[in-house]
């Protein structure tokens, strides 16, 4: 595979780093998820394996959200609200010049790649939705629970005391545990972690469902430890001809 090129767009003030891969005859966006880093993704084999396997029949276009990875951070005393973090696709979008993809969007990425559906259904081509939600607090952490992870992540972030909450399969993988801690902490920072984890809490995209009209996949494990599968069934009932995919799995 030939060296992946790292480039970045302007999105009002921000600058958003992305990679685009692949020559497939359609465009890919991925939104990934809380903490990304599009250099140490691809070391990581399971990651790498799947970003391979989407761009061998796609044209891939990757990025860091604002907050996190090689992207800038954001201002901890305004943190940007879900409609401006949205619009860095959009921005994105242009700089790799694609007018229309689809949009796959993980975990927290989903409710932005909803979004970004609902604004600019001309240049969705259609969605995929992985572990998602419309709302943070009913669907993965009500406010203490919140709190604690903040702590946490306040307190023990790049030691991979996190992986818990986003792969409890893979704990007592010792080599992943530690490319996890090294993940943390080059997609964030501890303030910038607390930040993402505080801007995730404002989610609530449940009154704009209806006005996505893309053809909409929901994939959602049966046990995810993060995301409760409810989340994903109430997509299904809410977005207009949404397929749901439950499949084995906590991870």
């Amino acid at each position: 595979m030939r060296p992946i090129e790292t480039r970045y767009a302007r999105s009002g003030d921000v600058r958003i780093a992305y990679q685009v891969v692949g020559q497939g005859s359609f465009d890919l966006v991925f939104v990934p998820g809380f903490i990304s880093n599009l250099d140490l993704q691809w070391e990581d084999e399971g990651y790498s394996r799947l970003l391979k396997r989407l761009s061998a029949f796609s044209r891939l276009i990757l990025f860091d959200k604002r907050g996190t990875g090689l992207s800038d951070r954001v201002d901890n005393h305004h943190l940007p609200g879900l409609e401006t973090r949205m619009d860095d696709v959009r921005a994105v979008m242009d700089a790799a010049g694609s007018g229309r993809a689809a949009i796959l969007g993980a975990s927290e990425g989903a409710p932005m790649a909803m979004l970004f559906a609902a604004t600019y259904p001309e240049r969705t081509r259609a969605l995929v939705l992985y572990g998602g939600y419309a709302h943070f607090h009913k669907w993965v952490m009500p406010p203490e629970r919140l709190e604690a992870f903040i702590e946490v992540a306040e307190t023990c972030w790049g030691t991979g005391a996190t992986l818990p909450n986003f792969a409890p399969g893979r704990v007592d993988d010792t080599h992943f545990a530690r490319w996890w801690a090294r993940f943390e902490r080059l997609s964030a920072g501890p303030t910038a972690a607390a930040a993402l984890a505080r801007m995730n809490a404002d989610i609530d995209v449940r009154g704009i469902l209806s006005a996505i009209n893309a053809p909409t996949l929901l994939i959602h494990r049966r046990n995810d430890a993060r995301v409760d599968p409810e989340a994903s069934r109430f997509l299904a009932r809410k977005i207009r001809g949404a397929r749901l995919a439950e499949i084995p799995g906590r991870d």
